[in-house]
């Protein structure tokens, strides 16, 4: 039975988008394979992790009928992978294997049953549907997603906190040391809802979600529900079911510094580029440059442990007191590197307090980091 038939990028493009959760060893064998459906001129394709559920449907050519199976999901990607973009292939089913055919090139692979393939039981109390542009959560998350933890202690904090409330879409990212904060206006109000997703989630959706194109037009928007222990999102043909990290989230608006005395509004590419170029001197462990603001100069400085200096400096806009400050300069970067933005403003109290990064044009984005001793 031909199971599907399809120039090579329409089948591998409906492979990529289910596989990325997809583990290259795995304690289930079966969870290294894709679970293929076939209903009419319809087939389904999903994987699983145990905790993260991806299935896409797609359209594709082959016999009538119905039919299932799973078969390895990255060697089917690798031999797909290796086939010009434009060659018709086809996918065999005989027996417990399946070929794999595209011009004079052909694949046996051994099959595992569909019914052994376990799937991610949906929760039955998933909370009201709302939706928002998949460019507009691509953005939102793509401003907080470097503040994750990775594989902390703290399990709450491997992951990003979604908060919608009223007409608000907050996401907020925290490891302890810096956190970051973004938010959006929906069109519709929901009740309040707050789960956290986890970091692997997290990095799917990014791979996932698409940012609407120069012109918006595929620009579909992005169905979320959650429920006390799953989410699920539904968009340009895909359905996404995901665990949910259990735990009390630190209240992020007491880390967001009020009442700052000093602000500083300046080139967020001239700043970056200033500390990228004070990174190279600091040290692998100590990450620190130190930042002194004084009126109209900011200084950036690092040194190592082989007495080596590094010194940069930036005329501003500022007129008040002396402060000097330490940072993770990766810490700056990252946040800096996620952003597009001409400008961007930073408030200080004094040294020892935390940074409050913001961007002049955005009021619903905000970064904090710690100081460091230097």
């Amino acid at each position: 039975m031909i199971v599907l038939k399809a120039t090579q990028d329409k089948a591998l493009g409906a492979l990529q988008a289910v596989s990325g959760i997809v583990e290259r060893r795995h304690t289930l064998p079966i969870l290294a394979n894709v679970l293929i459906r076939k209903q009419g001129s319809q087939v389904e394709l999903t994987t699983s992790d145990l905790e993260i559920q991806v299935r896409t449907t797609v359209e594709f050519d082959g016999d009538a009928g119905n039919f299932s199976t799973t078969v390895g999901a990255r060697k089917l990607i690798d031999i797909l992978r290796s086939m010009p973009a434009d060659q018709t292939v086809s996918l065999t089913a005989n027996g417990s294997k399946m070929t794999l055919q595209g011009g004079k090139s052909r694949f046996t692979l051994q099959t595992l049953p569909a019914d052994d393939f376990p799937l991610v039981q949906e929760a039955a109390d998933f909370g009201p549907a709302f939706a928002v542009p998949q460019k507009t959560l691509k953005h939102l998350i793509n401003q907080v997603h470097f503040s994750m933890a990775v594989h902390d202690i703290r399990y709450y904090l491997n992951g990003i906190l979604f908060v919608a409330e009223g007409k608000n879409l907050t996401l907020v990212a925290t490891d302890g040391h810096r956190l970051a904060l973004a938010q959006a206006t929906l069109e519709t109000d929901i009740p309040k809802q707050e789960v956290i997703l986890p970091r692997k989630t997290v990095l799917e959706l990014m791979r996932l979600l698409k940012d609407g194109g120069k012109d918006g037009s595929d620009d579909q928007p992005i169905e979320m529900r959650f429920a006390g222990n799953q989410a699920k999102f539904s968009f340009s043909g895909m359905e996404f079911v995901t665990k949910l990290v259990e735990g009390k989230f630190p209240d992020y608006n007491r880390v967001i510094p009020k009442n700052h005395k000093f602000n500083v509004t300046l080139g967020r590419q001239t700043l970056l580029s200033s500390l990228q170029r004070a990174a190279i001197l600091t040290s692998e462990k100590f990450k620190a440059v130190r930042l002194s603001f004084e009126p109209g100069l900011l200084s950036i400085a690092s040194s190592n442990a082989e007495q080596e200096e590094a010194k940069e400096e930036i005329e501003i806009d500022y007129n008040g007191d002396l402060i000097e400050t330490g940072f993770n300069v990766t810490y700056l970067m990252d946040a800096l590197q996620n952003m597009s933005q001409d400008m961007v403003s930073i408030d200080l109290n004094d040294s020892a307090s935390s940074a409050l990064i913001t961007i002049p044009e955005q009021t619903g984005f905000k970064y904090v980091v710690m100081p460091m001793r230097i």
